[in-house]
């Protein structure tokens, strides 16, 4: 039975050479995005990415200030004071 299956299929390279036009075929169909659309996106990552960077950034400064000024800690702590 197993014989009988695989006789049936064609050639490796036949079916690669089916994958190819059949993938071909569906990318003619995409509707791809122009220069302008995809610098606008562009910008919107930027700034999303950007301003949870930001409160990520004061998040972290306020726990490990609060951290710091328990009993035992050093007092405030910025990023930009040395020590």
């Amino acid at each position: 039975m197993a014989a009988q299956q695989k006789a049936k299929r064609p050639n490796m390279f036949k079916r690669l050479g089916s994958f190819f036009s059949k993938s071909w075929s569906e990318l003619k169909k995409v509707t791809w995005p122009t220069f302008k659309t995809v610098l606008k996106n562009l910008a919107v990552v930027l700034l999303v990415v950007l301003a949870f960077s930001v409160i990520i950034l004061i998040a972290d400064m306020v726990l490990a200030n609060l951290l710091i000024s328990m009993p035992g800690g050093n007092g405030w702590v910025w990023p930009w004071s040395k020590g």
